[in-house]
């Protein structure tokens, strides 16, 4: 896999957000609730807030590793 390099502020956000997309469905496919609280829920977490912090790369990650993260925040696992 060839590592991605000088990506665009853009590109950055566009991947973030889509990948909260992603781990909002996820989450709200596990809990069993709507997706408009899941992201309500998600975006004001400390997890959240660490996903739109772009210098901690966590965006790096899948989505299912961060579904699994803001779960054990949360205590549901």
């Amino acid at each position: 896999m060839e590592k991605l390099e000088n990506l665009t502020d853009d590109q950055k956000k566009y991947a973030i957000d889509l990948t909260t997309t992603l781990v909002v469905e996820e989450i709200a496919e596990k809990l069993g609730t709507d997706q408009a609280k899941a992201l309500h829920d998600f975006v004001s977490s400390e997890t959240g807030k660490l996903l739109y912090d772009e210098s901690s790369k966590l965006w790096w990650n899948g989505p299912s590793y961060i579904a699994e993260m803001y779960l054990k925040e949360k205590k549901w696992i």
